[in-house]
C-alpha cells in the first residue's frame, strides 16, 4: 500500500512520523526547494490536549520539552493607552508551552528516514482513479499514483476539491508581521513592555500581538479591521509607506505601542486572515482524506491551528495502523473524530477574533483569561 501525504507543515510531518513509528512507509511531497526555502514563522504554544498527544504518539516528547522556550507561556494585556490590564508569569506548567515553529518542524523532519520527504514536489493536479487510488501530477511534468492520498497542504490545498468544494474566506482582519531584533539592546522600551512571553494590545478593530522570540527578538503582529484589498492597495517594499499605512489605523494609540511599528526592523509582512466554513466536512471519498489548514482553516485566535494539524496527523495515523488491512474503515474512523473536533475550535476562534476588536476591546479577553 502506498501513502502520500502532500504538504511537509506540521501536520503533515507527523502523520509521516506516527506511521513511520508503526512501522508504516509513506511519501511526502512539499513544494518547497528545501527545509530551509521560507521562514516558518514565529512561536507557538502546544497544548498538552491536543499537540502534546500528537508528539506523545510520535515518541518525540522527551526531545520536545528540550526545545521549550524557559519563560514563554508568560501573558500581559494592555489596552490602547498602554495600561497593562493582566499580567501573569510563566507558572511552569507545561500546559501550554512556547516553541519556535521551525525547531518544531526541524525535529519532526529528522525524525524521519532520509528521503522520506521530496522536495520541490509542487502538486499542480490530482485526480481519481478506479479502486480508491489517486494520480498526482506534478510541477516538472513527472506524476505518481498512490492508494491513500492526504492533503496536508494548508489554506489553499490542491488536494481539497477531490473531496470538498469548500473555499476559505476573508475573515475581515488583515495582519502585518513586525520584527524587533535583539530587542534589549536595539529596542530596551519594546523590550520591557512586552516582556518575555505573549502580549496582546486591542482596541475597536485593531490591536497588537506579540511575544518574545528564543533569539531575544520581538514578534509583532499589527492587526486591523480592513477591506481585503488593503494590502494590495500598499507598497509593503517600501518600508517608510507601509509604517505610515499601518500607523495610520492606530492614530491615538501610546507611541510606545507605536513604537512597535515606527521602529521595526526590515520588511512589514501583510498576512489576510482566511478561514475556512466553520462546520466544514465532507462525505467519505475513498483513498482520500484532509489535515489541518486543508481541513478546518481558521483564524488563529483560538490557537489551534498548528495543534490540530499534529493531532489530525497523530490520529489518522493511529487509524491507518489498527486498520491496516481496511484502509476505508481508517479513514472513515478519523474522519468521525476531526469533523466535531476541529468544528468546535472553529466556532471558539470566530468568536475570539470578534470579542477581541469588539468596542470594549479587551474585555473579552481578559474574560477569556479569567481577570
Amino acid at each position: 500500500m502506498t501513502i502520500t501525504i502532500v504538504g511537509a507543515g506540521l501536520g503533515g510531518l507527523s502523520l509521516a512520523r506516527v506511521l513511520h513509528v508503526h512501522g508504516i512507509e509513506a511519501t511526502v511531497l512539499d513544494l518547497d526547494a528545501s527545509p530551509s526555502a521560507r521562514a516558518q514563522g514565529g512561536m507557538l504554544d502546544i497544548h498538552d490536549d491536543s499537540g502534546q498527544v500528537a508528539l506523545r504518539a510520535a515518541g518525540l516528547h522527551a526531545e520536545f520539552k528540550a526545545l521549550v522556550h524557559s519563560g514563554g507561556q508568560e501573558t500581559r494585556v494592555y489596552d490602547r493607552a498602554v495600561t497593562l490590564l493582566l499580567s501573569e508569569a510563566d507558572d511552569g506548567s507545561g500546559e501550554r508551552p512556547e516553541v519556535d515553529r521551525g525547531a518544531l518542524r526541524d525535529l519532526l523532519l529528522n525524525s524521519l528516514p532520509e528521503g522520506t520527504v521530496r522536495w520541490g514536489a509542487k502538486v499542480t493536479a490530482a485526480e481519481p482513479l478506479p479502486e480508491g487510488r489517486h494520480r498526482l501530477t506534478l510541477a516538472d511534468g513527472t506524476s505518481l499514483t498512490t492508494d491513500v492520498l492526504v492533503g496536508a497542504d494548508g489554506a489553499w490545498s490542491r488536494i481539497r476539491p477531490l473531496v470538498s468544494p469548500g473555499k476559505p474566506a476573508y475573515t475581515g482582519i488583515s495582519f502585518v508581521e513586525i520584527d524587533l531584533l535583539d530587542a534589549d539592546s536595539r529596542h530596551p522600551d519594546a523590550a520591557a513592555l512586552l516582556g518575555g512571553g505573549m502580549s496582546f494590545a486591542l482596541g475597536e478593530d485593531k490591536g497588537f500581538l506579540a511575544h518574545r522570540e528564543p533569539d531575544g527578538s520581538l514578534h509583532v503582529y499589527a492587526a486591523v479591521r480592513v477591506p481585503e484589498t488593503w494590502t494590495a492597495s500598499v507598497d509593503f517594499t517600501d518600508h517608510a509607506a507601509a509604517k505610515a499605512a499601518v500607523l495610520s489605523h492606530f492614530d491615538g494609540w501610546s507611541d510606545r505601542l507605536r513604537a512597535l511599528v515606527a521602529d521595526a526592523d526590515g520588511d512589514l509582512t501583510p498576512r489576510l486572515i482566511h478561514a475556512l466554513p466553520i462546520e466544514h466536512s465532507w462525505p467519505r471519498v475513498p483513498g482520500v482524506t484532509l489535515l489541518g489548514d486543508a481541513a478546518h482553516l481558521m483564524s488563529p485566535f483560538a490557537g489551534e491551528g498548528a495543534n490540530l494539524a499534529m493531532l489530525d496527523g497523530a490520529e489518522l495515523g493511529l487509524a491507518l495502523a489498527r486498520h491496516p488491512g481496511d484502509v476505508e474503515r481508517a479513514l472513515a474512523e478519523y474522519e468521525a473524530a476531526l469533523f466535531p473536533r476541529s468544528a468546535k475550535s472553529a466556532a471558539e476562534s470566530a468568536q475570539s477574533l470578534e470579542s477581541c476588536f469588539r468596542a470594549d476591546a479587551p474585555a473579552a479577553l481578559l474574560e477569556l483569561f479569567g481577570a
